[in-house]
């Protein structure tokens, strides 16, 4: 891992020789692609931006704007294409473990406390591009999406950059409490995933025998 974060401040930092404006649109890309293609590292780049920050050789603001402006819009593409297609698509096919039943179930629970869990999506670990597809699925009303995700952005990449400017100087020890958080989520997502399939085979096999 730290062999990891020092490849990508070495990227950032060989940059500067073209100018900070690279370092901002590296930090936009980052937080771009982290969102399409998961698990790309997107976290540590805004980490680092932090850290350059704090060191005085970029601007917080605008590394807080690059990370920003980059993962909101790779979320809004995640939340359209499971709105324009994948909604269609799993509608069409009606599987039995994701049937049009249990789509209009996931819009309920959505309608509901949707809101809170896009709140923290930015906090869920491994799960974020999921809950966005899962999200525009779900027909949840994109205004609403986009303003509760913006929240936990701010939320989420100001704690990251607060992190990164109070110990940029033990910017590794930031990194691998982070890294620790990640193992921590991942578990309980497996645990959720395993326990949502195994209700749903428990419910088919259930209806079968009763039949």
């Amino acid at each position: 891992m730290e062999q990891s974060l020092q490849l990508i401040n070495d990227f950032l930092d060989s940059l500067f020789f073209y100018g900070p404006f690279w370092i901002y649109l590296a930090i936009f890309i980052s937080s771009l692609i982290e969102n399409l293609f998961p698990p790309f590292p997107g976290d540590f780049v805004t980490i680092t931006g932090g850290a350059l920050a704090a060191a005085g050789r970029l601007d917080v603001m605008s590394v807080f704007v690059a990370a920003y402006l980059g993962g909101i819009i790779s979320a809004m593409i995640v939340y359209y294409f499971g709105h324009r297609f994948g909604r269609q698509f799993f509608i069409q096919k009606n599987y039995k473990y994701f049937s049009v039943a249990d789509i209009g179930n996931m819009e309920g629970w959505f309608n509901r406390r949707g809101a809170l869990l896009l709140f923290f999506n930015r906090f869920i670990v491994g799960a974020r591009t999921v809950v966005m597809l899962v999200c525009g699925i779900s027909n949840y009303p994109a205004k609403r999406t986009f303003l509760m995700v913006s929240v936990s952005f701010w939320l989420f990449n100001g704690l990251l950059l607060f992190s990164s400017h109070l110990f940029v100087v033990n910017f590794e020890t930031i990194a691998d409490y982070f890294h620790l958080y990640e193992k921590i989520m991942w578990p309980i997502i497996i645990i959720i995933v395993v326990a949502f399939v195994g209700k749903k085979i428990y419910g088919f096999r259930k209806n079968a025998g009763n039949k």
